[in-house]
């Protein structure tokens, strides 16, 4: 059999692709564990595909081969390329017959496993499937039957009940430590959320639908029986998995379970890059693979790095070489030239948003396209100054891990209540702030913008307005902030701290994750600093409605050019010629609200490597000198001196381009000019258009 397969892989690549099956090993016979630590760029998929492809062509049946990935995506790309190595080995209709039966995301093959088995497991074959929004749905509807809905106090909505759920389950955890550690807010409900989830899993069983957290339960439960697992575990002489460093315990529990010896085992990952610890994935898993068996597993380690320049990688390797621990490797690269990585500083967020904003243009005028330039940032409000500034720009851009700054829910409500104030005719704007009340719908905000519009006076006709008995208190207090507003009676921009104040306890009571969303707040109101008055804010931000639901917002057309902004999280598994790093300062990276012990930490070291090795030609880190820091007491100045982050200490500067950026000073003011006698009746033209 020819091997020109083999031929494109490098020595350690072919090392994990061959293992148990070289020369006088016996074929495809199942071999001990293997566990692959692929570096950052190093090739991984294509290194996972060839050895399925491998194993085919040494005489494994196809049909007993097990490939877990994690989304379906990955398992449709993995399953082309295997096709392709083998349409290349064996021909056309070789490749066609020769089809890996088993491929998919856990969940997926977990579903398919529970029909097979659902007799013995005492699951109605006919089992329906709920998606997360149909869980969060009936969730809701348990929490209400148990009058949960009623509470005094504001018990966690449905989506945070579900979320809560499903750590518990995928982590293996108590409920009473996952609540204290991961939602401190809600240990108070600990004894209802017990009873909550107790209902719901009946309830679940009563209507004979399984959700996405019990396609891994199942079948985890399925591996606790010997019998079970041992028929289970002898349909598939071949178990390999991707990404393994982003399982949780359930699934590391489910691989033991099928495999107890571990022999045709492989699990493919980089410890370096598990940062998903928010979806109850750990780094134990692969941290600990290697000692789960008896003899351990071979450990096969991908340091060649395809992606990044020499530099880059020496930063890189120097700021993950400082964790505590980690399988070790150092990842290198034939790519010379480049310069160091930049670690710019800059005065503010302001400046941060100019220098990237330049660069971005000057590096375009070079010739890499928008598309190949990326900003990268730890939590989605970190690109609100810079999303403006490109805006100002005409700089087209998609932003990936979070709703555009402008579009999110609470950013909104917060400007439509200074458009209402800025124009009292603004009825979009007026709908949306009176139905911020509890108790105000449609019909009583219609009624109550008839009567401002036909006011002399907007304030006092809403005063005066009678709302539903619910919604009195919280109208008096509307009202009253909206006479301020128009009346002008706080200084721009201290009326935006007036409103924040006043939307406080509505925010906590419509979101469940105030925390990030106060932190968008507290950056619109630092944007809000940098204009003269209420007027020209207004005026200058581009409020466009918003573009999406998911991951991606506001995608342009295809034939456009358009710049990356994502959080480090969503950039995993992509790469670009140049990449930015916003606010490598400590409160950010690390995130001020992950140093609470030293595994959180390290899993923010680990996300700044991730960020880090995206780069392909040019890096830069950005750290702001001065910060808008979130969460500071009531009235105390929020602008502190931010340090460079401690994942970067001065041991490993010399890797560092150190550059500082002062960006000049651009103050425009308004001229005057004397009024001209001229009236022109555009409202009559413009209606005249249409006559």
């Amino acid at each position: 059999m020819t091997q020109a397969h083999l031929e494109t892989l490098n020595p350690d690549q072919r090392a994990a692709v061959e293992h148990g099956l070289e020369a006088g090993s016996g074929g495809a016979a199942p071999a001990g564990p293997l566990l692959v630590i692929a570096g950052a760029g190093s090739g991984k998929t294509a290194t996972l595909a060839h050895r399925v492809g491998h194993l085919i062509l040494n005489g494994a049946d196809p049909r007993r081969l097990l490939l877990l990935t994690f989304s379906r995506r990955a398992a449709g790309e993995m399953g082309r390329r295997v096709e392709r190595i083998l349409r290349q080995t064996l021909g056309e209709a070789a490749a066609s017959a020769a089809t890996v039966a088993w491929a998919g995301t856990f969940h997926a093959v977990g579903a398919r496993i529970l029909r097979d088995y659902a007799r013995e497991l005492g699951l109605d074959p006919a089992f329906t499937i709920h998606d997360r929004d149909d869980s969060a749905d009936l969730m809701n509807l348990v929490r209400h039957d148990l009058g949960l809905s009623a509470k005094a106090s504001r018990f966690p909505t449905k989506q945070t009940c579900v979320t809560i759920y499903s750590r518990v389950v995928n982590a293996e955890a108590e409920l009473g430590p996952t609540l204290r550690t991961h939602y401190p807010w809600c240990v108070e409900w600990e004894d209802d959320l017990k009873r909550l989830f107790g209902h719901y899993v009946e309830t679940k069983q009563k209507h004979n639908v399984l959700d996405y957290d019990d396609l891994l339960l199942y079948w985890a439960g399925l591996l606790g029986d010997p019998t079970l697992a041992a028929d289970l575990g002898g349909r598939f002489d071949h178990v390999l998995v991707d990404e393994y460093q982003d399982t949780n315990r359930l699934q590391g529990a489910i691989l033991a379970g099928l495999k107890p010896d571990g022999r045709g085992v492989t699990v493919v990952g980089d410890d370096a890059q598990s940062i998903y610890s928010f979806r109850a994935a750990t780094v134990r898993n692969i941290l600990d693979f290697p000692g789960q068996f008896e003899p351990p597993a071979r450990v096969v380690t991908l340091a060649r790095n395809y992606r990044s320049t020499r530099p880059i990688l020496a930063a890189s390797n120097a700021v993950i070489g400082l964790a505590s621990e980690r399988f070790a490797k150092e990842l290198w690269s034939d790519r010379s030239g480049g310069g160091r990585p930049e670690l710019v500083t800059v005065r503010d967020e302001a400046d941060q948003a100019r220098f990237v904003a330049e660069r971005v243009l000057e590096a375009r005028e070079a010739g890499t396209v928008l598309k190949d330039q990326a900003v990268l940032f730890r939590t989605s409000h970190h690109s609100g100054p810079l999303e403006i500034e490109l805006a100002r720009r005409n700089i087209p851009f998609v932003k990936f891990g979070g709703l555009k700054f402008l579009d999110a829910a609470h950013v909104k409500d917060l400007l439509a209540l200074l458009r209402f104030a800025e124009n009292p005719r603004d009825r979009v704007a007026g709908f949306r702030v009176i139905q911020i009340l509890p108790g105000i719908g449609p019909a009583h905000a219609g009624r109550a913008l008839d009567r401002v519009a036909e006011a002399e006076d907007p304030a006092e006709a809403l005063e005066v307005f009678e709302p539903p008995a619910r919604a009195a208190e919280d109208w008096r207090d509307l009202a009253a902030l909206y006479r301020r507003l128009v009346a002008r009676e706080a200084d721009w921009p201290a009326e935006l701290d007036l409103i924040r104040r006043w939307y406080r306890p509505h925010l906590e009571r419509r979101h469940d994750d105030t925390a990030p969303r106060s932190a968008d707040l507290d950056q619109l109101e630092r944007i809000a600093a940098g204009f003269p008055t209420r007027e020209r804010f207004m005026t200058e931000l581009t409020l466009d409605p918003p573009a999406a639901a998911s991951d991606e917002s506001g995608p342009p057309l295809k034939d456009e050019d358009y710049l990356i902004l994502s959080t480090i999280h969503s950039a995993k598994g992509q790469e670009w010629a140049q990449v930015f790093v916003l606010n490598a300062v400590d409160g950010c990276l690390p995130s001020d609200l992950a140093t609470g012990s030293s595994e959180e930490i390290e899993e923010e070291r680990r996300l700044l490597y991730v960020a880090m090795t995206r780069a392909k030609d040019r890096l830069a880190l950005i750290t702001p000198q001065r910060f808008y820091t979130h969460g500071q007491p009531s009235g105390g100045d929020r602008h502190v001196t931010a340090a460079r982050t401690r994942f970067i200490p001065g041991a490993i500067l010399p890797h560092f381009e150190l550059v500082a950026w002062p960006a000049p000073e651009s103050l425009s003011v308004r001229g005057t000019r004397p009024e001209l006698s001229i009236r022109l009746d555009m409202a009559a033209r413009m209606r005249g258009m249409w006559r």
